[in-house]
């Protein structure tokens, strides 16, 4: 073969490269909080040992009441019919428990009450094989004492306050990607957020760990980061910072985890790569319901991000814990914005469309106390 056939070969090789590295490229992605059962917020608050122990089980009961295997089902019917390439999972909890004659401290249950992401999974993939577990980061793990009947004379032998049992909650945020979608992954990554929310339950300093799941994506030659956090949501009165012991108020715990995210060296700086960033991220400028719930928000438009979903309709959050369609929920308790999709490439990544999904509760419970939000996204 002759060097000028050759060389038209290569000349024609390259072109066909430049041309599908310059095609715009489509990726779908998803945020999805799937709400770990309960309100945790008379367990954060209980002023004594007998008082957590009873919020605890009434949390438990919650769970219980919540049904999440059930739940699943929807969540995995909302994310079946959009079909988002990747997915960012928040509050995607591990309940698991053990005989209350155990210590509690540090946490060591291994029974599985409910794992959201395996059961999640296993209804994503009922017949077919089509979302993988990419990366999943444990965050807030607590241990305690519950009582689940409420009666004090009914405790374990050796169970203090009377207890039945233990009750543990691992708090995890993790990243999906659909099988056949086109999309490879590599560098999967987790951290924990320096600052930190603390709280003292029966006067026990707890720390609330949240963190980030990152990892770095191709799609039709395009590369892109991406990356699924879940900024603190107890923030809405004075508490201390871990790192400091100086009191804050409303929105500065989440505003410093939102600075660290996307600070030199943290995984929303990729460098020549495109992030995309989603979760719930508590905050919110345009649908603030309290002073200092638009810190981070803003922090992140400091940054550079931009918003890449729609603003209604609103997708956060029924005012009710339990998820029963005979409970109090109503489609009107979503009332503002805590979900985002963003990016800090606008001009590289655009919005072609944009849709907030499990607005109706189905199988007789709401998906979530969120609604997810779905975007489609065109890099360039």
């Amino acid at each position: 073969m002759s060097r000028l056939v050759l060389a038209a070969l290569s000349l024609t090789v390259f072109s066909a490269g430049a041309s599908a590295q310059a095609a715009p490229t489509d990726v779908k992605v998803m945020t999805r909080n799937v709400y770990l059962g309960a309100d945790l917020g008379p367990g954060v608050r209980a002023s004594s040992l007998p008082e957590l122990v009873n919020a605890a089980g009434t949390i438990l009961n919650e769970v219980d009441a919540n049904r999440f295997p059930t739940r699943a089902k929807g969540l995995a019917a909302e994310i079946l019919k959009n079909r988002p390439d990747l997915v960012g999972l928040q509050e995607a909890a591990l309940w698991r428990t053990q005989p209350c004659s155990k210590n509690p401290l540090p946490p060591s249950a291994t029974t599985v009450r409910y794992d959201s992401i395996k059961l999640l999974l296993a209804q994503l993939n009922k017949g077919a094989k089509r979302y993988r577990l990419v990366v999943a980061k444990p965050e807030f793990d607590f241990e305690i004492w519950a009582n689940t009947d409420g009666n004090a004379a009914t405790a374990g032998p050796g169970c203090p306050a009377g207890s039945e049992i233990n009750g543990r909650l691992t708090m995890r945020d993790a990243i999906l990607v659909r099988l056949g979608a086109g999309v490879s992954t590599s560098k999967a990554k987790s951290g924990t957020f320096k600052t930190l929310l603390q709280v003292r339950p029966a006067g026990v300093p707890v720390d609330v760990t949240r963190g980030w799941t990152s990892v770095d994506a191709r799609k039709g030659g395009k590369r892109f980061r991406f990356v699924n956090s879940h900024f603190e949501a107890f923030d809405s009165a004075a508490s201390n910072n871990t790192n400091t012991g100086k009191p804050v108020g409303n929105g500065q715990i989440r505003e410093a985890q939102t600075k660290e995210l996307v600070s030199a060296g943290h995984p929303a700086t990729a460098g020549k790569l495109p992030v995309i960033a989603l979760g719930d991220f508590n905050s919110d400028v345009r649908s603030e319901v309290k002073p200092g719930d638009g810190l981070a928000y803003r922090a992140l438009r400091k940054a550079g991000f931009a918003e890449r979903a729609k603003a209604r309709p609103f997708a956060c959050c029924l005012e009710t814990s339990l998820l029963k369609r005979s409970g109090s929920g109503r489609a009107s308790d979503f009332d503002h914005t805590v979900d985002h999709v963003m990016t800090d490439a606008p001009k590289r990544v655009t919005l072609v469309s944009s849709t907030v999904t499990g607005l109706k509760p189905v199988n007789g419970f709401w998906n979530s106390d969120h609604a997810g939000v779905f975007s489609r996204l065109r890099l360039r």
